[in-house]
């Protein structure tokens, strides 16, 4: 039998032994930042987590752990909020400096994984400004008369093009196979050069395009790399600015969420944040017609389970895409602005078409865009159109000084998501609209008022009609 006290001398060693062999240090000194709290940060897919943090001494020096579950990239931060990026691969680390954000002052005293991304860091972006650069003057020599027939100078802009980007190659060649940040520094080049491709290097979209889609979302490696945002954000951003035209975009999307898609089914909870987010961003820049895609993809998925939440999200694109029929529903609870009593329900509305607005007096979004409603309702009432407000408000007196200046009809039965209405058309948030033709078939899902409006001018009141 062990005693207690040789049980706690055992645990003792072991803690010490694993704290030795599982635990890595990043220690060093911040000359300017003495008796400071400083924070290690590691990223998790979109989001970020606390590795550790300490008080710096007098001097600024400090030690900092990190585990190998910690491996990818982090970041150490003060109170000045700017960061100092590192390879969190395993090895010790040594950084001497002014300050984590003054990245200029800053030298890595221990650590070749951090050393390589050190020199990289320095070296890459003065190459990415000079091939923009050439780039620009190639297009000027090719196609400007003044300089199209200079043969040496074409030649010499090709030469140096192409050095650089050996430069670069060879650079990420030399790098130890087993590396973190061989991997790491070709997705962070791809995921930071869109903006320069978009501008001065066209020619390149294709093959970004296809990089961007050979990435494995599922690869532990982006999920802690702190790029896995910027490399949803930046592919599609780049589809969407890439000078084509509105079908070839949302066909480029389409061919880059299906390739997405399978490498993430192999792990439910990445695919149902990949595409919680992506599904966000395409609504909030109002790609309607990609969102929808993603929707009915996600929704048509067996391989994995996709989270209430976003289920009921993407629920709207099947239940009420444009071209369904939408429910016919009776006004029912507080009713304003009914005129006719005759009126009892939806489809007792005579006009050609009607708006059907769900929001709530706590919304701020859907005060702004209820008031542009109500000032532009005199000219879409005289086209043809009515508009009905269902409302989410829980409180009565919050509804009636919200709904009560406006000329349409407004309902509210107080009961805010538990709203049989609302659920019927699958709303998740506000302000949704949906705009009606006679029979209630689905014609448009409208984001704003004011695209409410450029339908009336152009449909209803212009060329369209």
């Amino acid at each position: 039998m062990f005693s207690a006290y040789s049980i706690f001398l055992f645990v003792l060693i072991l803690g010490q032994w694993g704290a030795v062999v599982f635990a890595q240090t990043i220690s060093g000194t911040f000359r300017q930042l003495p008796r400071q709290k400083i924070r290690l940060e590691g990223f998790n897919g979109l989001k970020t987590y606390g590795i550790d943090s300490v008080t710096t001494d007098d001097s600024g020096r400090f030690s900092l752990a990190y585990s190998p579950t910690d491996k990818g990239v982090g970041y150490l931060e003060s109170l000045d909020k700017k960061p100092l990026f590192l390879i969190l691969s395993g090895e010790d680390i040594v950084v001497e400096g002014d300050l984590p954000g003054v990245v200029e002052s800053v030298k890595i005293l221990k650590g070749l994984e951090n050393q390589w991304f050190e020199k990289y860091g320095a070296e890459q972006p003065r190459r990415e400004q000079a091939l923009s650069a050439w780039s620009y003057l190639e297009s000027s020599y090719k196609t400007d008369p003044l300089f199209s027939t200079q043969k040496k100078p074409n030649q010499a802009i090709q030469e140096e093009q192409k050095r650089l980007r050996t430069e670069d190659s060879l650079f990420v060649a030399g790098l130890p196979d087993k590396s973190y940040v061989k991997w790491y520094l070709p997705i962070r080049k791809l995921v930071s050069s869109v903006s320069n491709i978009a501008r001065y290097r066209t020619q390149e979209i294709p093959a970004t395009f296809a990089a961007f889609r050979k990435l494995n979302y599922a690869d532990a490696r982006l999920y802690k790399s702190g790029l896995f945002r910027d490399a949803i954000d930046n592919h599609f951003w780049l589809i969407e600015n890439s000078g084509r035209s509105l079908d070839s975009v949302f066909l480029e999307m389409k061919i880059s969420i299906d390739a997405m898609l399978p490498g993430l089914a192999v792990d439910e909870k990445k695919y149902n944040e990949v595409c919680d987010y992506l599904f966000d961003v395409l609504e909030r820049r109002s790609l309607f017609q990609a969102s929808e895609y993603l929707a009915l993809k996600v929704l048509n998925e067996s391989a994995c389970t996709v989270d209430g939440n976003l289920a009921k999200q993407m629920e709207t694109y099947r239940a009420m895409k444009k071209g369904n029929t939408a429910p016919d529903f009776s006004f029912a609870g507080e009713i304003l602005h009914r005129d006719n009593s005759a009126l009892q329900k939806l489809s007792d509305i005579t006009t050609p078409y009607r708006l059907v607005v769900f929001g709530a007096g706590w919304c701020p979004k859907c005060r702004e865009e209820l008031n542009e409603l109500a000032k532009v309702y005199s000219k879409i009432r005289g086209y043809g159109m009515e508009v009905v407000f269902v409302s989410l408000d829980e409180d009565a007196q919050i509804f009636r000084d919200f709904a009560g200046k406006f000329p349409f009809i407004s309902m509210c039965d107080y009961k805010k998501w538990e709203n049989a209405i609302a659920q019927s058309y699958y709303v998740f948030g506000t302000p949704t609209m949906f705009l009606l033709d006679k029979d209630r078939k689905i014609v448009l899902r409208p984001v704003s008022v004011k695209q409410v409006d450029a339908w009336v001018d152009w449909y209803l009141a212009g060329e369209g009609r």
